[in-house]
């Protein structure tokens, strides 16, 4: 099936589906009207032994942890969500921005204690466009006002804007946003089999997140309010593809994301699954080309080590390229492809998920 027929069958769906609603979570809507600067907040940053507040830090995906590279600034830290900088204060620098829910939806995660994720204190909301579950997380809040069972509508106040979590003080205070998919409905039992600590938030950990480019979703359903997610997610770029035996049947991921699958099914004997630069993943086909553990089939071509631009899920080039351990886990989780773990089994020291 061609891409170009794909996203016209996407397109024909998204008739029938209800608009996003979308809106930005706080005052700050500058975003918007081409003023990134006064958008994000800023990161310091060093290259070349030059110190700047960089807002490009502040956005999404590889935007931080410069290093130089055949000649590049390379940068090699992976940034989930977008950071927003805070509109009004209070006279000590104390953001006061209210956090408002991006669009409709239920409030299914609160975390009020700080200290149990990098996220600091945030909130977990399920939006349900095009009969699937698509989350927004709201993190670094200094209050929460709300509680998971709530529904709430575009608008309807979430917290406080604040510093809570790792790495953050007063004069950085931000709202870190992502909006995004689960990857697996049983992620405790991937945590401690691959002995990360113990889990305080069920599906909702960070971990079990993958978000998607906030910003350009924002910036597509500007230019198009009837956008809907399974578009945006269809006209991201694929940079590299993975195949995986389909031992376990049709994947869970796309029971739960339907407008995900590609082709036929039947007689699958492998998945391929396609991924944006950073492991998000954008379509799963069926493939009748065997293979016994998970490989990458494809990859684009770069100047610059692959390993930088897939925030180290895949290491090498060409047919070469393979997944290091950190892409064989995100892989093994989104295929559900690890074993159930006994209730009492405890695993590991605590580790949590850097939003920062």
């Amino acid at each position: 099936m061609s891409r170009c027929f794909i996203v016209l069958l996407l397109a024909i769906n998204a008739l029938a589906a209800a608009p996003l609603g979308l809106r930005l979570p706080t005052d700050n809507h500058f975003l918007l009207s081409g003023e990134p600067e006064k958008f994000y907040m800023y990161v310091d940053r060093t290259v070349e032994g030059k110190a700047t507040k960089a807002w490009e830090g502040g956005g999404y995906g590889m935007v931080r942890s410069a290093i130089q590279v055949n000649g590049q600034t390379v940068f090699t830290h992976f940034h989930e969500g977008i950071d927003i900088a805070p509109i009004e204060r209070d006279r000590a620098g104390n953001p006061l921005d209210v956090v408002a829910s991006i669009a409709d939806g239920t409030v299914m995660h609160t975390s009020p204690l700080a200290g149990r994720s990098n996220y600091g204190k945030y909130v977990v909301v399920v939006h349900r466009w095009e009969d699937s579950d698509v989350y927004s997380l709201y993190a670094h809040l200094a209050e929460i006002s709300c509680k998971p069972g709530d529904v709430v509508k575009a608008g309807d106040a979430l917290g406080r804007m604040g510093f809570t979590g790792v790495g953050l003080n007063r004069t950085r205070a931000h709202l870190h946003l992502e909006v995004g998919l689960v990857m697996s409905a049983r992620y405790d039992d991937w945590q401690k089999t691959n002995g990360v600590g113990t889990n305080y938030h069920g599906n909702y950990n960070g971990f079990n997140l993958t978000g998607a480019d906030v910003s350009r979703l924002y910036l597509e359903h500007q230019k198009n309010p009837d956008l809907q997610f399974s578009q945006f997610v269809a006209a991201t770029p694929v940079h590299f593809k993975v195949r995986v035996p389909a031992a376990q049947g049709k994947p869970d991921l796309v029971t739960r994301y339907p407008w995900l699958l590609r082709g036929e099914t039947a007689g699958a004997v492998s998945w391929e699954i396609s991924f944006s630069a950073v492991g998000f993943p954008l379509a799963l086909a069926a493939s009748q080309q065997a293979v016994a553990a998970p490989i990458v089939s494809q990859i684009c071509p770069a100047e610059v080590p692959q390993r930088y631009l897939t925030r180290g899920l895949v290491s090498g080039e060409g047919d070469k390229a393979t997944l290091t351990l950190a892409g064989k886990k995100l892989v093994a989780l989104l295929m559900d492809d690890f074993p159930v773990v006994p209730a009492a089994a405890e695993t590991g020291k605590k580790k949590t998920k850097d939003g920062a």
